[in-house]
């Protein structure tokens, strides 16, 4: 027979009996008050932040919702359309087709851009190829929205604390829903990042949509296909790693990139091209700092940033993305590289040759792949003047294009080492593509030039 449990529970009921007993009613009533007073507290802060969180969202203005420029079929614009409307975004960029400065504008709807680097010059060169119509762009960066950054274009208030290329999506979405934008947040100087990168730019990584972006201007994203390279690279970071990491990345695939700076002190800026084996990367003639191995956080004054202007950064970033449009569409002449100094309202470019002694075994090997070409090594050539005009019935709009001074060939001789940017000195004496016709021409120019004017001047007084 089973023992009966009431004994055990009068055991029980007589030692919680006891341990009533000994409570101190004072100290028991002593700890309900302390306990109220943390339930008020928290009560308390819980209405005042509910009060600010409805003063904010009454404050703020509600952003409409972007429309999307689609057909009647509700899909996105696959294609450009040259017709003048208002309802048409691309009417004005296809203006330029029309007008024949650029054979078949609408190419650009099957291209890819990677951007690494969405700061200062980076955000606004994508969100320039975005409303001129770019297929895709590949967007790189690890850094979030800051309220330092709003001294800068592109990125608002409301977006601190976004990671930036979910920011850019977000708004390049907005921008032209026809564009389709993979966003990678990840750091490239790492070693995860670089092989992120390397299969980004190859066309064999895949990329999900990011959790904290919703799906918008990526519409063309599940249809486009993989096992495709991009067609340029733009080089928009502000560290030497991340420069080193792009650079080796693109030497690897051997796709060309934009390579693009601004001074610390925000008076000037670059933009390089770089074309494995056929121009120098970026350690044929790197920064001093690169090319000594100093440690680059070491450079940095403690309690001192680098400056900034929206200005340098909105025109070092209209010049890197006027490079990638004539570089994609095949018009115009790209300097390998462009200087900007701000002080004197300077434009420099120079030719930059390979440096057949580079750090870099990748871009060597380039090198000896471009020399067994014929003529690899050369410039890039000018369009043959014998191409077919645009215009086979003349020219419509009367638009020449006509060389200035800036665009002869016959510049002075430069002295080796001279700084191409802030910072950096070149590892070669630069090519000075007019010494050789400078020595070998004749004398006549100047002197023939005179002849005529004494024998006009001497036809009219006759």
């Amino acid at each position: 027979m089973a023992e009966s449990p009431l004994p055990d529970l009068h055991r029980e009921v007589s030692r919680l009996t006891g341990s009533l007993k000994r409570l101190d009613p004072s100290s028991v009533e002593q700890q309900v008050r302390k306990l109220q007073a943390q339930v008020s507290d928290i009560t308390q802060a819980v209405k005042a932040a509910t009060q600010h969180v409805q003063q904010a969202a009454a404050t703020q203005v509600p952003l409409p919702a972007p429309k999307r420029h689609t057909h009647a079929s509700g899909a996105p614009r696959s294609a450009m359309s040259s017709e003048v409307s208002a309802s048409n975004p691309y009417s004005r960029v296809m203006a330029m087709q029309t007008m024949g400065v650029v054979r078949e504008f609408d190419r650009i709807r099957r291209m890819t851009v990677a951007v690494v680097g969405v700061g200062g010059v980076g955000s606004v060169a994508a969100e320039m190829l975005a409303r001129c119509g770019i297929g895709r762009l590949v967007l790189f960066d690890y850094d979030r929205v800051e309220l330092a950054n709003m001294n800068r274009l592109f990125y608002r208030p409301d977006q601190v604390g976004l990671a930036k290329v979910d920011a850019a999506r977000l708004t390049l979405g907005a921008i032209n829903p026809d564009v389709a934008v993979d966003a990678h947040c990840i750091n490239v100087a790492t070693v995860r990042g670089h092989a992120a990168l390397v299969g980004a730019l190859s066309g064999q990584a895949e990329n999900p949509p990011s959790k904290a972006t919703p799906a918008i201007g990526t519409y063309a994203a599940a249809q486009r296909p993989r096992g495709r390279p991009v067609d340029l690279v733009l080089c928009c970071v502000d560290n030497y790693n991340a420069r080193l990491a792009v650079n080796r990345a693109c030497l690897q695939l051997g796709v060309d990139f934009l390579e693009s700076g601004v001074s610390e002190d925000a008076l000037s800026g670059h933009v390089q091209r770089v074309t494995p084996g056929r121009t120098a990367c970026y350690e044929c003639a790197p920064p001093l700092a690169v090319a000594s191995g100093v440690d680059e956080s070491t450079l940095r004054r403690e309690g001192v940033c680098a400056a900034s202007l929206p200005t340098t950064m909105g025109l070092v970033a209209a010049l890197l993305a006027q490079a990638a449009l004539k570089t994609l569409l095949s018009f115009g002449q790209v300097s390998d590289f462009v200087g900007y100094g701000a002080m004197k309202d300077h434009f420099s470019t120079m030719p930059v040759r390979p440096n057949p002694d580079c750090a870099s075994e990748l871009c060597r090997a380039a090198q000896q792949r471009a020399a067994e070409v014929p003529g690899g090594l050369a410039p890039a050539a000018a369009p043959a003047a014998d191409a077919a005009p645009l215009h086979p019935d003349g020219n419509e709009w009367n638009i020449r294009v006509v060389a200035g001074d800036d665009d002869r060939d016959d510049e002075a001789p430069r002295a080796p080492g001279r700084a191409h940017a802030p910072g950096g000195l070149l590892a070669h004496p630069l090519t000075d593509r007019g010494s050789e016709s400078e020595a070998s021409g004749s004398k006549t120019g100047l002197d023939g030039n005179l002849a005529d004017l004494l024998e006009e001047l001497k036809a009219l007084t006759d």
